[in-house]
């Protein structure tokens, strides 16, 4: 069932590509049904705070009319920011999932621990992959 979702992070991840930004996508799921899409747009909305989670973060709220995330997965392709995590405990989302990890900015590399199952790995290789394909992009 991860896989299924994150394939749809992934989707976002590359629309995030197409209009180039950096390809992190994000989907919220509840019951198995997803309530909330996003992809990084930091670069179109000239806005620090727009990455994938964020947006995916306020769709799902919009869709459920309230702030708290209870029982809700988010599926994201890059391993969460601090920024991103400090979102996502605040809505009570009740799991994270992501792909690749993120070296530079990604939350574990803090030594941050939060109570709150985070599972990553899933389809890792297509994540990172879709990033080294943009950065290389970008270089030429």
């Amino acid at each position: 069932m991860d896989e299924k979702f994150m394939a749809e992070a992934l989707k976002e991840a590359k629309r995030a590509f197409e209009e180039e930004e950096v390809p992190i996508g994000a989907v919220c799921v509840k019951d198995g049904e997803i309530i909330g899409r996003g992809h990084n747009r930091v670069e179109s909305l000239k806005d620090p705070t727009a990455h994938a989670e964020i947006l995916a973060l306020t769709a799902a709220s919009n869709y459920l009319k309230d702030w708290r995330l209870e029982g809700v997965t988010i599926y994201v392709t890059v391993e969460p920011c601090l920024m991103c995590l400090g979102a996502i405990i605040l809505a009570r989302i009740e799991r994270v999932v992501y792909g690749c990890p993120e070296p530079k900015f990604g939350f574990s590399r803090y030594g941050i621990e939060v109570d709150l199952p985070c599972q990553g790995g899933v389809m890792a290789e297509a994540a990172q992959n879709l990033l080294k394909d943009f950065f290389r992009h970008r270089r030429e």
